[in-house]
């Protein structure tokens, strides 16, 4: 799972969903899904959190001046 991209994440992510709604999966099948959404869900969250990480945010200061500054929440 690890080396699947955020979008390829979110994409067989999605497709559990859609298999775990459609109502046709045994008891066995619906739970590997899950496990498997979970391991998916991990990913995605890892790899937010390491382009979160990643983002910087240019802002001017009072005197007008650009700076660049990391990214934190309370920049949002």
């Amino acid at each position: 799972m690890e080396n699947l991209s955020y979008e390829e994440s979110v994409k067989r992510l999605e497709k559990i969903v859609e298999d775990l709604e459609s109502g046709n999966l045994s008891l066995d099948e619906s739970i590997k899904k899950y496990e498997e959404g979970i391991a998916l869900y991990k990913n995605c969250s890892k790899l937010l959190q390491e382009y979160e990480n990643k983002v910087e945010i240019l802002s001017k200061n009072q005197d007008g001046e650009i700076k660049l500054e990391e990214f934190s929440r309370d920049n949002k």
